[in-house]
């Protein structure tokens, strides 16, 4: 007995060794620094990870317009140094579509999960080592974006911009959003954004607006210095936790209506935004090679060309929410399933109805698309009688172990022949312009 144990305890020591090896990290990408890059320009970007990326030789970067190069460190003869902080030089072309990318760099341990750079339009200005007060405020040319991290608890960034009276000046903030994509991310940062004037008092502030991320539309009625104060509304910090902020003296697009797009064919769209004339309106054709699924669009508006903004491309007969009064069942708009149904919550209390024919047995799945679109709308979605009965309903749908604002009814089993209907409202009985919605009904 005692040999037989011996010889186990000698085996699995010799197993150790190739144990350890295969247990080897691959690198896990934390953070960019800075996390913006201009579009027509080159930059080096610095790379965080956990794990080394000793050996990387290939950047991978989503979509078209933008690539990358590995810059290696000097390196000792027969040093094999842990890498967890790497340069890569960007490039992004002058006709790069300006948004989010996703970047993973390959190395011989293997892909590198998700990083995220933004693609903008406007000079990229990174906070200066010390601009935690007014008086050391990293000074903001107009148009710009800011980047910086919120790197400690307590850290609060300030950057200065001068303006003259009756400017207008949109603040779009990236950080929450950029984390959300970032493997292993414990802790998410919650920015507040916030603008001063000369005395330090606030102008404007928001916190959340995109999901977790702010946006401002401001207007300064008076010429002089202000100062863009940026922070984790809980005043936490972490060193992974980059921002980059958009201050621009364009038009902002934040959605479209309607946001569901037939691929292939003409639409006519109004925008929906700030800084913005009254009925703003555009047109959009979708390539017929399109996929379906979600698209960013850079719209022709007077003569320029907008920010890009979300929609969604679809292979389904698309409706429109009419004009008629459909806020009860028995008044509701009749579509016929399977269908793609554009529609908004226009005012405070509004319901949305859409009634259909379907027979005992049938299987139907009924999808919203707001939230994930950037659409200000928390919707609520049941299934009803033309009697009012509830027959199913939903507020935050679920993937996998991922929650979602936008809501969905799925399998949902037909109990007898006849007229249902579509029921749609915001949670909360909130309503207005950029409330948009797509519903994707279907035949499960």
């Amino acid at each position: 007995m005692k040999l037989r144990h011996l010889s186990v305890v000698i085996s699995l020591s010799l197993l150790l060794p190739h144990l350890a090896a295969a247990q080897t990290g691959y690198p896990m990408v934390m953070s960019l620094k800075p996390t913006a890059l201009q579009v027509g320009t080159a930059s080096e970007i610095e790379f965080h990870t956990r794990y080394s990326m000793f050996g990387a030789y290939q950047v991978l970067v989503d979509g078209e317009g933008v690539s990358g190069e590995v810059l290696h460190p000097e390196q000792k003869d027969g040093e094999t140094p842990s890498l967890t902080k790497m340069k890569v030089r960007f490039t992004a072309d002058a006709a790069a579509l300006p948004g989010v990318r996703d970047v993973k760099i390959a190395t011989p341990q293997g892909i590198s999960t998700v990083g995220q750079l933004v693609i903008v339009q406007d000079p990229v200005v990174y906070e200066t080592a010390k601009n935690n007060t007014r008086d050391q405020a990293t000074e903001l040319p107009i148009p710009a974006t800011a980047c910086g991290v919120i790197e400690a608890n307590e850290d609060v960034d300030y950057f200065k911009f001068h303006v003259e009276a009756a400017t207008e000046l949109n603040f779009h903030v990236r950080c929450s959003r950029l984390q959300d994509r970032i493997h292993d991310m414990q802790q998410h940062a919650d920015p507040m954004l916030t603008i001063r004037n000369a005395m330090g008092g606030t102008v404007a502030a928001s916190d959340n607006h995109f999901f977790g991320d702010p946006f401002l539309s401001v207007t300064f009625d008076r010429a002089g210095d202000y100062f863009l104060e940026i922070r984790d509304v809980r005043y936490h910090g972490n060193q992974y936790w980059e921002y980059s902020v958009e201050v621009t003296n364009r038009p902002f697009v934040s959605n479209i209506y309607p946001m569901g797009l037939p691929i292939g064919q003409e639409t006519s769209i109004e925008l929906v935004g700030t800084s913005l004339p009254e009925n703003p309106q555009s047109k959009v054709i979708l390539p017929a090679d399109t996929s379906a699924g979600p698209v960013w669009e850079q719209l022709t508006f007077n003569d320029a060309v907008t920010n890009p903004v979300a929609a969604f491309a679809t292979t389904l007969p698309v409706t429109l929410e009419s004009d008629a009064d459909n806020t009860t069942p028995a008044g509701s708009q009749q579509v016929a399933v399977p269908a793609g149904i554009n529609g908004r919550i226009s005012e405070d209390s509004d319901v949305d109805c859409f009634r259909f024919e379907a027979k005992k047995g049938e299987k139907y799945t009924f999808e919203v698309r707001a939230r994930r679109y950037h659409s200000s709308l928390d919707p609520y979605l049941r299934i009803i009688s033309l009697d009012g009965k509830q027959l199913s309903e939903n507020d935050d749908l679920r993937d996998f172990k991922r929650s979602f604002a936008d809501s969905r009814i799925e399998n949902w089993i037909v109990p007898a022949d006849g007229e249902y209907a579509i029921e749609i409202r915001d949670m909360h009985l909130r309503g207005g312009g950029s409330f948009v919605y797509f519903i994707e009904a279907t035949k499960a």
